[in-house]
């Protein structure tokens, strides 16, 4: 009897228009907070949906909004606007992220995208001095738009011709992510980076267990915007973090009061 070889996963980029040089991005992930920071630059800066990622072999799910479905891995563009947003609510794992970032990056290349920016949030140990963004990114990626050397970081403010880009020794610095392995789609994302004219940045921050973590898409959308100058007022997304906050502190209280003391040992929120 011959044994049942499932197909192998496939993703492929259907687009309807052209899109801007630079694609910002946000992935499901532990969190949501890349997911919740490009959700956010969607609505606020009015774009429209210009495109989709296809996929064939791997269990998917079908998001909706008020009744409608959608593609789970979609592009949203503006003629008014100098980037097109890659939006992916399929959780990819990370031993398929080189064929979806492959896909994505054939498509950037016949396309004339310059520059990938990915918003990510990660489980990292971290404290309250922490909460901050931080930045792996391609010597080229850094050159045009953080304008540092890791060796020299904060020492210049970064300017290159019409780009921009943060003071890198003022409120909005990015500091670079000091040591450590990046896997799955970013990592596939940044290795073609290194090896091509595609500039990639990919753009960290610590985020807690509860999801979504909106704090932590605060800071991502607040540092995408000084770099990008996009005009994203992220106040709006602030107020929906400090509700988010109280509920659970409400919630940890409430249990507290509950449970007997020293049942068992919650880590830091």
């Amino acid at each position: 009897m011959s044994e049942f070889t499932p197909p192998r996963p496939s993703f492929s980029v259907a687009h309807d228009s052209s899109p801007s040089d630079v694609v910002i991005v946000g992935f499901s992930s532990f969190g949501l907070a890349g997911l919740t920071a490009v959700d956010y630059l969607i609505d606020n800066l009015e774009l429209e949906e210009t495109g989709h990622i296809r996929t064939e072999g791997l269990p998917t799910i079908t998001p909706f909004a008020k009744g409608r479905p959608r593609h789970p891995i979609r592009f949203y563009s503006s003629e008014d606007v100098d980037v097109t947003v890659l939006v992916s609510e399929q959780f990819v794992p990370p031993g398929l992220g080189e064929l979806l970032a492959t896909s994505i990056l054939d498509w950037t290349e016949d396309a004339d995208v310059s520059e990938i920016a990915v918003l990510a949030g990660i489980p990292i140990p971290h404290g309250p001095d922490a909460h901050r963004t931080f930045y792996v990114a391609t010597d080229d990626y850094r050159e045009a738009r953080l304008g540092d050397d890791p060796a020299t970081a904060g020492d210049n403010p970064a300017t290159d011709g019409d780009d921009v880009a943060i003071d890198t020794d003022g409120p909005d610095a990015v500091p670079p992510m000091e040591a450590g392995f990046i896997d799955g789609t970013n990592a596939s994302l940044l290795e073609r980076g290194m090896d091509s004219p595609l500039g990639v940045g990919v753009f960290i921050t610590p985020v807690h267990a509860q999801a979504p973590d909106v704090e932590a898409a605060v800071r991502l959308v607040d540092t995408i915007d000084a770099i990008y100058d996009l005009g994203v007022d992220s106040e709006p997304l602030a107020s929906f973090a400090a509700e988010i906050r109280r509920h659970y502190e409400s919630l940890a209280e409430r249990m507290e009061e509950r449970e007997p003391e020293g049942t068992y040992d919650r880590m830091y929120m």
